[in-house]
């Protein structure tokens, strides 16, 4: 596993050229990954004005900055994402607030679909599901992960399929619904607890 976070950290890239891969491939029609599609496009879209939203929107919580500004050990946080996804485009803007709050913390990000291997090695129900945040220390052990979603928003999830058996364009529109009101209340709450 070691060398696909190796692999993963020579690829990473910041959350602001991330934002600008999104929209520079938006511009030429297209969305990250190898799968191209007027749907994905149409995601990426609607995902890059909801980052945009968020990273002007969002406030921290006391709580949430005093716990991160508590972290004395440098980590890097390594997201694997896509820009068609709308879980990650809610959460990554709220994760990249926090990991401001505190320079020992390198906050980067890789798309999932060039990093297969690493990907499944943290699967969620044995799919692939993004976004994922592995934690890692300064020699690249993976000390917590965390994704795809709110540990409310999981439960929604999981909810939902148990009663309809999968999850359908009703349930994603009611989540975004949901993230639009719980305004990254839920992703603190979650790293609140991750950072103990």
């Amino acid at each position: 596993m070691k060398k696909y976070i190796g692999r993963g950290l020579d690829k990473a890239i910041y959350y602001h050229d991330y934002k600008e891969l999104v929209s520079r491939l938006i511009s030429e029609g297209k969305s990250t990954g190898p799968n191209q599609s007027e749907e994905l496009l149409n995601y990426s879209i609607l995902n890059d004005k909801r980052m945009k939203r968020l990273d002007k929107t969002i406030q921290l919580s006391e709580e949430i900055i005093s716990k991160v500004q508590a972290l004395k050990e440098p980590q890097t946080w390594l997201v694997l994402t896509e820009g068609w996804c709308g879980d990650a485009a809610q959460t990554i803007p709220v994760i990249n607030k926090i990991a401001n709050e505190n320079p020992k913390i390198n906050f980067k990000i890789i798309l999932r679909d060039e990093h297969l291997e690493l990907m499944d090695e943290f699967l969620t129900n044995g799919g692939r599901s993004i976004p994922k945040l592995l934690a890692l220390d300064t020699a690249n052990n993976v000390i917590n992960s965390w994704g795809p979603r709110p540990t409310v928003a999981t439960k929604m999830a999981s909810d939902y399929k148990a009663i309809n058996g999968g999850l359908d364009a009703k349930f994603k529109k009611d989540l975004q619904i949901w993230y639009n009101k719980d305004k990254g209340k839920s992703v603190q709450e979650d790293f609140i607890e991750f950072l103990k």
